[in-house]
């Protein structure tokens, strides 16, 4: 039985969509706005996830191929990205970047997981078992790099701008603009390692040739 086909994709898709706008909803619910929050890697990075999952949706109840691979890779990365920073830099003590966490109620609560935990895992899941295995390529990991490196010329222009920074490790204020390019230099790399770490883990879940799927018999990417 094909998991791609019928209606498990476009069931899963949905419960994707309706976490990013939960999560989103429930966020903007407290002191923050959603213009506000526009300005986050994380409500750029769920939003693009909750529009992929519509669209890719869509797709598989109309029966037509999933959105390419690179794009879908892409956006798993960034979300991924998401979940990593905020649960061993952001949210972690030991962190030389760790932020204060907030007390709050239930409604924040269940935002904040949403978007760091929730929808995170269900955007892995989607690519795990719904998409196409074997399409990835290793250069793949440095152009998923082009939104990243671009969100931080945009983080470091509106502070000039505001005068604050949605991250510590962009905070070109405390940190000056050569702490900032170190911070940029680690998470540039690490963040390339998890794009390569994805497609070796496209790779790996591909069937072997003549295992009698359609997959088994494409060749292998060598670049």
């Amino acid at each position: 039985m094909d998991v791609r086909a019928g209606p498990l994709p476009v069931a899963c898709r949905l419960v994707t969509v309706a976490a990013v706008v939960a999560g989103i909803g429930c966020t903007a619910a407290g002191p923050p706005t959603v213009t506000g929050l526009l300005p986050y890697f994380t409500i750029q990075s769920n939003l693009a996830v909750g529009l992929l999952a519509g669209y890719a949706g869509w797709l598989a109840w109309r029966g037509r191929p999933d959105p390419p691979p690179a794009v879908k890779g892409a956006v798993t990365l960034y979300i991924t990205i998401t979940a990593v920073v905020f649960h061993l830099v952001l949210a972690n003590p030991a962190s030389p970047f760790a932020m204060a966490q907030p007390d709050r109620d239930l409604v924040a609560a269940a935002g904040n997981q949403l978007l760091h935990t929730i929808v995170p895992l269900l955007a892995l899941l989607d690519w795990a078992v719904f998409d196409p295995r074997g399409r990835l390529r290793p250069r793949y990991a440095l152009y998923w790099l082009a939104f990243p490196l671009g969100y931080l010329g945009f983080a470091l222009v509106r502070g000039l701008i505001v005068g604050s920074y949605p991250y510590p490790f962009l905070d070109a204020g405390a940190l000056g603009y050569g702490g900032v390019g170190i911070s940029t230099v680690f998470f540039a790399v690490a963040f390339w390692l998890l794009g390569l770490a994805l497609v070796g883990v496209d790779r790996a879940l591909r069937p072997a040739a003549g295992g009698g799927g359609r997959q088994g018999t494409a060749a292998a990417p060598v670049d």
